[in-house]
């Protein structure tokens, strides 16, 4: 059974135990990492992108692209169903925030200056996310 089966922490103590304090920061209080500070800006291996908090698959390692020094990991798609968008008005100006529909964990944004046919650019932080090498057996 994977951790998107299990139950999630009903307190935010609970949360604190299972996540680090970055990924805490990011995924509980809406916090952004440093730019260029993630292990996956630059990794271009073929899995699934999966929520550092739950465990859901996000983002397939397809849709990931260069996201031309925006400073995150930029991905122009998401897993049907494994996001939603909720409008973020925080730091004075009006942003889509992009949340993990299951456990509700900060990811990032989503603009709409994505370089690829789909025109969206998902820009999410590392410490949100954990990755699943699609050689490595689950």
């Amino acid at each position: 059974m994977s951790e998107s089966e299990e139950s999630l922490p009903e307190s935010e103590d609970a949360w604190r135990d299972r996540l680090d304090d970055e990924e805490y920061r990011v995924l509980r209080e809406q916090g952004t990492e440093a730019k260029f500070s993630g292990e996956f800006i630059g990794k271009d291996d073929d899995g699934v992108y999966r929520c550092a908090g739950c465990d859901a698959a996000l983002f397939d390692s397809g849709t990931k692209f260069d996201g031309e020094g925006s400073g995150w990991p930029s991905f122009d798609d998401a897993i049907e169903g494994s996001i939603e968008r909720r409008e973020d008005t925080s730091h004075g100006m009006v942003r889509t925030e992009v949340i993990c529909a299951n456990c509700g964990g900060h990811l990032g944004h989503v603009f709409q200056d994505g370089p690829t046919e789909t025109g969206e650019r998902y820009c999410i932080n590392s410490c949100a996310l954990d990755f699943e090498d699609n050689d490595t057996d689950r």
